[in-house]
């Protein structure tokens, strides 16, 4: 039984850990890292074929984003996780899969004309269909067996995380003869008393725990109402005749949003602007709150429930208006009347965000309102940490409209909801600590000593022997260039692995098929070694 830590160590994306138990290989999390990338990440010590399931923890991309490369290099196993998951993820892996095709293309484009080589995409939207055909759905706290014969038995059971619709941590119980461990994976752990979704439920048990520390070292700031601050900052940008610009995350916070804002004409806190436009320009935010309606007997909180049960959809009102073809997003631009807009992404990396930013980021009477995270080296960071001046499209935009945080709105628990998930288990679990920055980590990891835990900060490619309680460091590698290596490349590395895993399936061949194979596989190096 022994775990490796992949992903999100002293980093918040990119989550992954590597398990081998019970004579299986699995994941949990596969995602895709964004914004600064620090330190370099182990690889999963074997092919993609070899790995019999993964266990998914929830939809947003730093946690599934890599489920189509894994696809592409030969996966073929299982990906199990809640109903809703399932659900989110197979919009969230085609929108991905979608963007990483457009960009590829655009920048081939811009390429072709220095001369350069087509750009190719990390995946695309066939290897997303294939990873989504993986999809097994699960219903939260049933306890389900994956792996049951002679080399042990592995059961899991996912219970509501609170961080997102279907988001859950996992509680894993691997037996092997007569010893049984008990893993949880905490997944991202929701804030309390989020609109929408329910709060995160707790597990009381537990050999070993991997937790999150996004906020491992801050408390969020405590507001009396997210409706009544919002509805000020709304009242004050359409006084002076300009629009409040939301950079948001698609899934999770766009709803919780259109939420507030039903709240806030229900009960008529903006005045002076009957009938204000709102605009949401995600088409993935607009197939996302209908998973969320789909899920809403699962997932959604009392109050939320209020609504349903009188009939009433509690994120949809009267002006909401939805952008879902590039033509009727370039429109919400050439119309004067001020608005509040919602678009994707949440960190303004990707997608309609910019364009509006473009339009809006030069004007006084706007506001850019941040509602969410924002990672080093991204957009959002920089204009959040008092940018005067960016680049969109290739053009130099100033910075003249008003920059805000929301503050308290967070899907991630601060360290006081940190404390309250990890109090309910024993203080003899050893707790490792992941998907946090450097110093969030391991003032956590601190933190949770002075608790009496015995806990640790694990760089990625450490590992921990489940059964001894052997936990091996490494140190850590820090990224040389500032770049990733090319998609390209990485689809190339996933085809080796493809290709490894074809050559050891290969001994039952005929001598006649073999020498076939051999004789493809030299052609093939023949061809580009020249």
């Amino acid at each position: 039984m022994k775990i490796t830590f992949i992903g999100a160590n002293h980093e918040v994306t990119g989550s992954c850990t590597y398990a081998e138990a019970c004579g299986k290989r699995f994941l949990v999390d596969f995602g895709m890292e964004q914004g600064t990338d620090v330190y370099e990440n182990a690889r999963i010590p074997c092919p993609p074929s070899a790995i019999d399931f993964v266990l998914l923890t929830h939809a947003h991309i730093d946690h599934s984003g890599l489920l189509p490369l894994l696809y592409a290099g030969g996966f073929a196993g299982d990906i199990h996780a809640t109903e809703a998951t399932c659900n989110l993820s197979s919009i969230m892996l085609r929108d991905s899969a979608h963007i990483q095709e457009f960009e590829a293309e655009w920048r081939s484009r811009k390429g072709r004309r220095k001369g350069l080589d087509d750009t190719e995409p990390l995946y695309t939207l066939a290897d997303a269909e294939g990873a989504i055909s993986k999809l097994v759905p699960h219903p939260y706290d049933e306890e389900i067996v994956l792996s049951d014969d002679a080399n042990g038995r592995i059961a899991v059971r996912f219970t509501d995380a609170g961080h997102l619709l279907g988001s859950a941590s996992i509680e894993i119980w691997l037996t092997e003869g007569n010893v049984t461990k008990k893993i949880v994976f905490s997944g991202d752990i929701g804030n309390l008393s989020q609109p929408l979704i329910r709060d995160p439920q707790y597990i009381d048990s537990a050999d070993y725990a991997v937790m999150e520390s996004t906020y491992g070292n801050r408390k969020h700031e405590r507001v009396l109402s997210y409706v009544e601050d919002l509805a000020a900052l709304i009242q004050k940008t359409l006084d002076r005749g300009g629009n409040v610009v939301i950079p948001s995350f698609a899934v999770g916070r766009t709803q919780e949003l259109l939420y507030f804002i039903r709240q806030i004409k229900e009960r008529g806190l903006v005045t002076g602007h009957d009938r204000f436009p709102v605009y949401v320009d995600s088409p993935l935010a607009i197939e996302a709150t209908r998973v969320f309606m789909e899920n809403k007997n699962s997932c959604f909180d009392e109050e939320a429930m209020s609504y349903v049960n009188r009939g009433i959809n509690p994120i949809v009102f009267d002006d909401l208006k939805i952008a879902v073809t590039s033509d009727e997003s370039k429109m919400i631009n050439f119309d004067r009347t001020p608005k509040v807009i919602i678009s994707a992404s949440g960190m303004c990396e990707a997608g309609r965000i910019k364009h509006h930013l473009k339009h809006n980021l030069w004007h006084r009477e706007s506001l850019v309102l941040f509602v969410g995270y924002q990672a080093n080296n991204t957009l959002g960071r920089s204009l959040v940490e008092g940018a005067k001046n960016v680049k969109l499209f290739g053009e130099d935009i100033t910075v003249a409209a008003e920059i805000r945080v929301l503050p308290g709105i967070s899907g991630h628990a601060d360290v006081d909801g940190l404390d309250k998930w990890v109090s309910h288990l024993p203080k003899s679990a050893t707790v490792f600590v992941n998907h946090g920055e450097d110093t969030a980590m391991e003032d956590y990891r601190a933190h949770l000593e002075e608790l009496g835990y015995k806990a640790f900060a694990p760089y990625s490619g450490a590992w921990c022997d489940l059964i001894t309680g052997e936990f091996v460091n490494t140190e850590p590698v820090r990224v040389v260039k500032k770049s990733a290596p090319s998609t390209g490349y990485q689809r190339l590395c996933a085809s080796l692995d493809r290709l490894s895993a074809l050559v050891k399936q290969s001994k039952g061949l005929t001598n006649k098929d073999l020498a076939k194979l051999t004789d493809s596989i030299n052609n093939l190096c023949a061809k580009w070694e020249d």
